[in-house]
């Protein structure tokens, strides 16, 4: 049996590689990361003309109709390269309308996200304590949605927003509407910006299936944001094995000493290991139904936090530049600190994994 990629979903992740490479190197990453939008226009029209904002719409709606693996392994790119824009969110969107959605609600917004003319975000928790679906408190009454929500990457740039309602629903939200406002909440990622919103009586669109839908777009997330994170690991270890390999001490580089040999050592095995939980955490979301919640709530956990770990110490082992705003580092660090918090931190997850095995 083959537990590796195919050689499309090889081929996949390097052609994005490419792109970031070439579209988003570090001379034009840093001025976005001080601007604080979380958004270039233009990586934002490449990423769509690649296919990869319709990657998992169907095919009838213009997208490429591939799985949650592939999309995670694109998410895996783009954490490496900090890529800024609104990808997570927008691919939430696009899941829960390719999923759940009505044929209207089909055919008004899955051909405008797949090519990036909408872009789609998501509005779910009300605060730090509230990711969980029965935990959501918006009310929506006679077609009308109440309420506050905040931690909504790029809702100010969105189209169409996914807000999370009692009982475990969802709506869609179109921008502009009336009775909707947006302020924004200076997240740590500047990659990706967050904003307080605030709905007093706007129109919206419920998506059918109602908390069952809004479990399965939980678990989308948790998994993309794992992947993202694992990405993210790996850019901090290159970058932590290139600066330690390049700066000397005492006549030796900082690689030829032991106690640095193993900081190294002990951060490859923080990371590494954890690729095989969201590989198959992304496969089960397709392929094995029964496992999904329970796998995607075990990356969510393990993933993020094992990121964070090798963060910690890639700033240790860049000493007191490490730390500072100069160094690049703390653009993926800060990254890390976003894909663990957002939709719960490990210890909601691990609380959520004892809770499905009936502990």
């Amino acid at each position: 049996m083959n537990f590796g990629l195919t050689e499309e979903q090889e081929l996949l992740q390097e052609t994005v590689r490419g792109f970031c490479e070439k579209e988003c190197p570090a001379s034009r990453l840093r001025p976005l990361f001080d601007a604080g939008q979380g958004h270039d226009p233009a990586l934002w029209k490449g990423l769509g003309e690649m296919g990869l904002l319709g990657l998992v719409v169907p095919e009838a709606f213009g997208g490429a109709g591939l799985e949650l693996l592939d999309l995670a392994l694109v998410s895996e790119v783009l954490g490496q390269a900090a890529l800024p824009g609104p990808f997570l969110g927008h691919q939430l969107v696009s899941l829960a309308i390719a999923g759940f959605g009505s044929e209207a609600q089909k055919n008004a917004w899955l051909p405008r996200l797949a090519s990036g003319e909408a872009i789609g975000s998501v509005a779910l928790a009300e605060d730090a304590a509230s990711w969980e679906p029965e935990t959501w408190r918006a009310v929506v009454d006679g077609g009308r949605v109440r309420g506050a929500k905040g931690f909504a990457p790029h809702a100010a740039l969105a189209d169409l927003l996914l807000v999370g309602v009692a009982g475990g629903g969802l709506v869609l939200v179109e921008r502009g509407a009336a009775g909707i406002s947006i302020t924004d909440q200076g997240g740590v990622d500047r990659t990706r910006p967050i904003a307080r919103v605030e709905l007093d009586g706007v129109a919206c669109d419920p998506i059918a299936s109602g908390a069952a839908a809004a479990r399965r777009i939980r678990d989308a997330g948790a998994i993309l944001l794992a992947g993202d994170a694992f990405g993210a690991g790996w850019r901090l270890l290159q970058a932590t094995l290139a600066y330690t390999g390049a700066r000397q001490q005492f006549g030796s580089t900082l690689t030829q000493f032991q106690a640095v040999k193993h900081q190294l050592a002990n951060m490859a095995t923080e990371i590494e290991p954890t690729r095989g939980l969201w590989w198959y955490a992304a496969h089960a979301f397709d392929e094995i139904p029964q496992e999904a919640e329970r796998a995607a709530a075990l990356a969510k956990a393990h993933v993020t936090d094992r990121a964070l770990e090798v963060a910690r110490g890639a700033v240790e082992l860049h000493g007191g530049i490490g730390f500072t705003w100069e160094c690049d580092v703390q653009i993926w660090f800060k990254r890390v600190m976003f894909d663990r918090a957002f939709l719960g931190t490990p210890e909601l997850h691990r609380e959520r994994l004892a809770r499905l095995a009936g502990w």
